[in-house]
């Protein structure tokens, strides 16, 4: 990759939608091969340059020029016969069609009659583009049968089945474990040296300096700076992205520990859960590490009664409990964060008030009406303590950035005061500001005595904000460290079944 051989050139482009200036004269350039990472706060401006790059939306000024001529994208059939394609970060396949189907779905080669496919020609084609990329998916297979890895993969070979040589891969690592993001790294450099060029948004700036060649850096809609990333450090990388000085990223406070608050034993659940044994005191945090599929989302599920339990104890409190509901865990102190925020834990059509308030509807009504004055100084309580940026509290919650709705939930979940709080991927896709923010904000809750159970598939925050770290491997527990004990290659060996699990079955 030479930097001198641009394949890009976007110049002075601004963009304005109604109350905010989205873009303001940015210029962007990527050279032929090369992985350039896009990176910014939510809101920085990076989604919205590459919608204009893509055809998705216009410009107000500015101009793109690509291989060295000028061009205009104004849809996304014009982007991609220019050669340009972008992965999103919700992937567009189509889970009952097989990969084959996917990869050439409206661009079907013809039969010997006409209206006919010709099945086998589709075939043979969708398995040469898998091949070169040596992706070991057969082409018949249906796409829901297929993990998120893998779909990215087919993602990849869709596009460059329509011949592009730039792709835009956004947040593309965010639902994969630590190996299936190698995997993708790899076939990502590959594409590099076959000279396709990359650009890589991403809130992992740890991915970011491993993978990519240069970062160009958004704020606020401008551009802060470009450079290589040899010449570039993380702290260096977040201070253009924040504008300010980041406290630590992991500011985990030492809490001497304190009675048990929750207890699991010998929890099973058919196939997905095996004997699990699992204690939580008040003012720990808890991290579950392991790879995509260990069972730890199953777990908390089983926990907070969303799942039935087949075989197993709870205890919260020295009190043997029955979870068979999640309002029976609710009334008894527990709350849960969901991984899929959007989908599973916001009222994206609602305000952020109701959103902060639904599960406390008990304690702010009287003989059955809802007291909207109280339920709106507990919702400002909270958006003021949680820094919730927003307008508004009428504001819904579908126009807020990542950090800011991931805020929301924790915010309803802590107008309950709960003593227990499972945090399920609390920090995927959202900034690092926001992440520096929610870390702090699990750091205080475990002082004030909350008892947190955190699943995170991103091994320096399990390693950094733990005080105990529960590996699991195949709906089992393999192995179990003390704050301080563990590095990222021995929970890694221990998540991919290791030798030796047996002797870390307790710290």
């Amino acid at each position: 990759m030479s930097s001198n051989n641009v394949i890009l050139h976007m110049e002075h482009i601004s963009k304005r939608f109604p109350g905010v200036q989205a873009l303001g004269d940015v210029t962007f350039e990527v050279a032929e091969g090369e992985i350039h990472a896009l990176v910014g706060e939510n809101g920085a401006g990076k989604s919205t340059l590459m919608k204009i790059l893509t055809g998705a939306i216009s410009r107000d000024t500015g101009t793109i020029i690509l291989r060295g001529k000028l061009v205009e994208i104004d849809s996304p059939g014009r982007a991609q016969a220019l050669g340009i394609s972008m992965i999103h970060q919700e992937l567009a396949l189509i889970p009952y069609l097989n990969v084959g189907q996917n990869i050439y779905l409206g661009r079907e080669p013809g039969g010997a009659l006409p209206g006919f496919i010709n099945w086998p020609a589709l075939y043979a084609q969708a398995r040469q583009q898998l091949d070169q990329l040596n992706i070991a998916v057969d082409p018949m297979t249906t796409v829901a049968d297929l993990s998120i890895a893998q779909r990215q993969m087919v993602e990849v070979a869709k596009a460059l089945s329509l011949n592009a040589d730039i792709i835009v891969m956004d947040e593309p690592t965010s639902a994969l474990s630590e190996r299936e993001t190698e995997t993708l790294f790899g076939l990502m450099h590959s594409l590099s040296e076959q000279g396709v060029t990359i650009i890589f948004i991403s809130h992992r700036i740890e991915e970011v300096l491993a993978v990519a060649d240069r970062v160009t850096v958004l704020r606020d809609g401008q551009l802060v700076g470009v450079a290589p990333i040899s010449e570039v450090d993380m702290g260096q990388v977040v201070r253009m992205m924040v504008g300010r000085e980041l406290g630590e990223m992991y500011p985990k406070e030492e809490v001497p520990r304190q009675e048990m608050v929750l207890r699991v034993k010998g929890l099973s659940r058919g196939n997905e859960l095996h004997d699990i044994d699992l204690e939580l005191y008040k003012g720990e945090i808890l991290g579950l590490a392991g790879l995509v599929g260990a069972g730890r989302t199953q777990l908390a599920r089983a926990i907070f009664g969303i799942d039935p339990i087949e075989r197993g104890e709870i205890w919260m409190d020295s009190h043997k409990v029955k979870i068979d509901s999640p309002q029976k865990a609710i009334a008894l102190g527990m709350g849960f964060v969901p991984e899929e925020r959007t989908t599973q834990g916001l009222f994206l059509g609602m305000a952020v008030r109701p959103n902060i308030t639904i599960s406390a509807l008990d304690k702010l009504s009287r003989v059955g009406f809802v007291n909207f004055r109280e339920a709106g100084r507990l919702a400002q309580d909270y958006v003021s303590r949680l820094d919730i940026r927003t307008p508004s509290l009428r504001q819904k919650v579908r126009n807020l950035s990542g950090g800011n709705q991931q805020k929301v939930v924790l915010a309803r979940w802590l107008s309950l005061d709960p003593k227990v709080l499972i945090l399920d991927e609390p920090t995927r896709g959202i900034d690092v500001g926001a992440k520096a923010e929610i870390h702090a904000l699990m750091s205080q809750l475990a002082k004030q005595g909350v008892g947190i159970i955190m699943i995170s598939s991103e091994l320096p925050e399990v390693l950094g904000i733990s005080d105990r770290i529960v590996v699991m491997h195949e709906g089992r527990v393999a192995a179990e460290f003390q704050r301080g004990e563990a590095s990222q290659d021995e929970i890694m060996l221990y998540a991919t079944g290791g030798e030796g699990n047996n002797d870390r079955q307790k710290a």
